[in-house]
């Protein structure tokens, strides 16, 4: 119990300093690699609380992908962040009215917790569900998401793909001059197209 506690303030402390660091830093470069760290250590939380998909999923979806692929972007493209970060105080106003309604929400989800509406949701679902000791977290989850949760599960599946056909639809620009790949014609190729036998004397080049 000692060591899972040591652990979890291990985790916790390293987390809200590498997230500290994020907003911080300024070099953007620094601030991504902090942000990787504070993944890596909110993955080792969840770890902590028996959430091992949740933290296998914040490994490789946020740092195998989000993170690595806005540490490309920013290294690919040439802005300057100093620029952008002038007049950052005119904004504090606004996410301090911002943060604070996130703590309210916050308060009225825990006090709802408490209240017993919680407990209520999950007495309705434990009817069709096995209960939680005999199934493992990632067996859960799934009942979980492909039952009660199905169509939603399909709908953000959707949203995400309109939304990877945007982005190449937005970047895809058509250059004159550039040879592309034209598969119709690779895959109709004939052999006489592409080899040519020839019968060389010797002594005689081609």
């Amino acid at each position: 119990m000692i060591v899972q506690a040591l652990a979890f303030y291990l985790f916790a402390a390293v987390t809200v300093a590498a997230a500290f660091m994020v907003i911080v830093a300024r070099n953007p470069v620094h601030s991504v690699l902090f942000l990787i760290l504070t993944f890596f250590n909110a993955a080792g939380l969840f770890v902590l609380i028996g959430a091992e998909f949740l933290a296998m999923i914040l490994v490789v979806v946020y740092v195998g992908a989000v993170a690595v692929l806005f540490l490309f972007v920013v290294m690919m493209l040439d802005i300057d962040f100093v620029e952008l970060r002038q007049g950052f105080l005119q904004y504090v106003p606004i996410g301090a009215v911002i943060g604070l309604i996130l703590v309210a929400e916050l308060i009225l989800v825990i006090g709802a917790n408490s209240a017993g509406d919680a407990s209520a949701a999950g007495s309705a679902l434990s009817s069709s569900f096995p209960p939680v000791s005999e199934v493992s977290n990632t067996d859960a989850l799934g009942r979980l998401i492909y039952t009660e949760y199905a169509y939603l599960f399909e709908a953000a599946g959707m949203v995400l793909l309109v939304a990877m056909i945007g982005a190449i639809v937005l970047t895809l620009r058509q250059r004159p001059g550039v040879r592309k790949q034209n598969i119709s014609a690779q895959v109709s190729r004939r052999r006489e197209d592409g080899v040519e036998l020839r019968d060389v004397k010797p002594g005689q080049g081609i």
